[in-house]
C-alpha cells in the first residue's frame, strides 16, 4: 500500500519562508555585532561644520586626517585643522584618544588634541563592517566621516 502525502504547495512554500526568514534574521543579527576590535587600523577623515565659541559668534570648522584605531579601544590621529578660514598650525598635528564600541555598532570616543582645550567627545555609529563610520562631535555642529584605508 502505497502512502500518500497530503501536503499543499502553499503550506510547504510558507514553512520554507519562515525558515529562511528565521536564517535571514539570525544571519543579519550576527553580522551586526560589534566590538572596540570592528574599529582597527588606519582611516582618513574628514570633518566639517560650525563650532560657536562664544555667543553670538559662530565659526565654519574644517578638518582633515588620518586615525589608527588598535581594535582595543585606543586611538591615534594626525589632523589639519581650519577654523574660521585660519589653519591652527602648519601641516599636521598629533592627538590621542580613547573608544568604545557597543554591541549594536554605536560608540563614542574622546580626543585630546592641543588645537582644542577641552576634550572632544564624539558619538558616532559603525558601518560596513567597519569600513565606515559616521561621527558627530556632543558640543557643536560638526559631523566627521571615517573610512577604512586599505593599502
Amino acid at each position: 500500500m502505497e502512502k500518500k502525502w497530503n501536503l499543499k504547495l502553499p503550506a510547504v512554500a510558507n514553512a520554507a519562508f519562515v525558515g529562511c526568514l528565521s536564517l535571514l534574521l539570525v544571519t543579519s543579527a550576527a553580522a551586526s555585532s560589534c566590538s572596540t576590535a570592528t574599529l582597527q587600523g588606519a582611516y582618513g577623515y574628514h570633518a566639517e561644520g560650525s563650532l560657536s565659541p562664544a555667543p553670538n559668534l559662530t565659526l565654519t570648522f574644517r578638518s582633515v586626517g588620518m586615525t589608527h584605531f588598535d581594535g582595543g579601544g585606543h586611538l591615534t590621529w594626525v589632523e589639519h585643522t581650519v577654523i574660521g578660514g585660519v589653519s591652527l598650525a602648519p601641516g599636521f598635528t598629533p592627538a590621542s584618544g580613547t573608544y568604545t564600541v557597543n554591541s549594536n555598532c554605536t560608540g563614542t570616543a574622546v580626543i585630546n588634541t592641543p588645537n582644542s582645550p577641552v576634550p572632544l567627545h564624539l558619538s558616532f555609529v559603525i558601518e560596513s563592517e567597519g569600513k565606515l563610520v559616521h561621527s558627530v562631535l556632543s558640543t557643536d555642529a560638526v559631523s566627521t566621516e571615517f573610512t577604512r584605508v586599505d593599502y
